[in-house]
């Protein structure tokens, strides 16, 4: 334990009283201090109560009842044992009450939650809390209940637009920047779980951009405020009172909060509903390219420092990415300005930006970046929104399927007339056909099936079979672990990076 005080011995017969050093507590004090000003500046204290935040808020936040027409389905007859004593019973019973029992329609109820984003009325959720509603009512914090209209929802995104007519001016919430929320920030979720209306819960951003494979554009906040049935459409505050959020989804195995709750950020769920006010519809950039991820071993191949960005498989003719001049091969590390991190993040990015914008991007392209514009395009409904396709030599001879590589497992021919009515190729498909692949080998790896097709090899065109054997060598020769090829096949057109087998 350290202390303040060192001790001086004496010798002469008085007392050894302990002295303070004055150098020592003036440095100590002044060190306290600065890490006091430190830990004061990098961390926040919890705050003492939420009440005065939850007073303001709650008057902003909505229940949301829905009703609907549902088919109404008769009694079922029971399965029962073959020779039951109850079955001449049951049969009578049914037969009697048939008439009274056929599909009688019913009214179904169901709740859901919501927040006021503009005074004048509207009112944002999430789609699947007023999917195929026959009536919707909003009930305010004060008890007000309202019908609503949908002025738009949007499938892709969950996202939906109420508009009631108040009788004054609402209290409307305000966005906040959810690229700002940190893992460990403080949250309030407000909602209607179960239909208990204007619960609020406290927690945390437990994780950053999570997918849960719910739509093509999953980018999720995930946090530990507890959310439940009903709490759907609800909003997600910061401490500032502002919109990261709206809560969309639980993990549950019990059908309850477990601690599991999944957000959509603001920042892409912002423009949509502005989007849905303004137009009561969305409109999507589309950039015209079929991506995938990028491996530590493309990654290698392509010279890249680290497995980043977006490789770009195939343009799709007449699109933004053939006008810009995007090539198969560019692996995109840069879409207006902003990172591309990893391969999803790219058509989020893309749909996010206003139709019929010029926008800077980068490419990464024969071992060095450059830089293109390209004029986003409008994605249209029945478009594919990605754009992602599938997974991510010595002794070579002739065989009686073709040339055979053993540094890659692969036995490949030219494809001619023969070879593509045996594996069903469309006459105009170019490049080598792979005609056998062996059993674990570096192709299998990476799923490369007979009837694919190798149309690059290194980034340059193939035509015959030694033009892959001569790439192999050039490789070997280079020094590196994997080749590089574009592959066509049952899964469309995708790069893979093919470990080279020891020669």
């Amino acid at each position: 334990m350290m202390t303040l005080f060192e001790s001086s011995s004496r010798r002469d017969g008085h007392a050894v009283r302990p002295v303070p050093h004055a150098a020592r507590v003036v440095a100590l004090a002044a060190g306290m201090i600065a890490f006091a000003a430190l830990s004061g500046a990098q961390a926040r204290t919890a705050p003492d109560s939420f009440a005065d935040l939850a007073s303001e808020l709650l008057p902003k936040v909505v229940n949301i009842s829905t009703t609907q027409t549902v088919e109404g389905r008769g009694f079922e007859m029971p399965q029962l044992p073959p020779g039951s004593p109850f079955e001449d019973f049951f049969k009578e019973f049914f037969e009697r009450n048939q008439g009274q029992q056929q599909q009688r329609p019913r009214r179904a109820t169901s709740l859901g939650s919501g927040f006021v984003v503009d005074e004048a009325g509207f009112i944002a959720t999430n789609n699947h809390v007023i999917q195929d509603a026959d009536e919707i009512t909003v009930i305010f914090h004060d008890g007000a209940r309202l019908k609503a209209e949908v002025v738009g929802r949007d499938a892709k995104s969950d996202l939906a637009v109420l508009k009631v007519n108040p009788t004054g001016k609402l209290s409307a919430t305000k966005f906040g920047n959810s690229d700002k929320a940190r893992v460990g920030d403080w949250v309030i979720a407000i909602g209607n779980p179960f239909g208990l209306g204007g619960t609020v819960t406290a927690g945390i951003v437990s994780a950053r951009g999570r997918d849960i494979n719910s739509g093509p554009y999953d980018d999720f906040i995930q946090t530990d405020a507890s959310i439940n049935r009903g709490n759907s459409g609800g909003p997600l505050f910061n401490l500032q009172g502002e919109v990261i959020g709206i809560n969309t989804a639980i993990f549950s195995p019990t059908g309850g909060s477990v601690g599991i709750g999944f957000a959509i950020p603001t920042a892409s769920a912002e423009p949509i509903i502005r989007q849905l006010i303004k137009s009561g519809q969305v409109k999507r950039g589309w950039l015209g390219v079929h991506i995938q991820g990028v491996t530590d071993e493309i990654a290698e191949t392509l010279g890249l420092k680290q497995a980043t960005g977006a490789l770009v498989a195939s343009v799709i003719k007449g699109g933004p990415a053939e006008k810009a001049k995007i090539q198969p091969g560019d692996v995109v590390l840069k879409f207006d300005g902003r990172d591309v991190t990893e391969m999803r993040r790219l058509p989020r990015l893309v749909a996010d930006t206003e139709v019929g914008k010029k926008v800077p991007i980068v490419v990464w392209r024969e071992g060095k970046e450059v830089r293109l514009e390209v004029t986003v395009g409008q994605l249209d409904d029945d478009t594919k929104v990605a754009a992602s396709t599938g997974p991510g030599g010595k002794g070579d001879g002739r065989t009686g399927d073709g040339l055979a590589l053993d540094d890659v497992g692969l036995t490949v021919a030219e494809a001619g007339p023969r070879v593509k009515e045996r594996f069903k190729i469309e006459k105009a498909v170019k490049g080598v056909v792979v005609t056998n692949v062996a059993d674990n080998g570096p192709a299998a790896e990476k799923g490369i099936r007979p009837g694919d097709v190798i149309v690059e090899v290194s980034q340059q065109e193939v035509s015959k079979p030694a033009d892959v054997a001569a790439k192999i060598q050039e490789a070997k020769k280079a020094g590196k672990k994997s080749l590089l090829m574009l592959v066509e096949g049952q899964g469309g057109m995708r790069f893979v990076a093919v470990r080279l087998g020891k020669g």
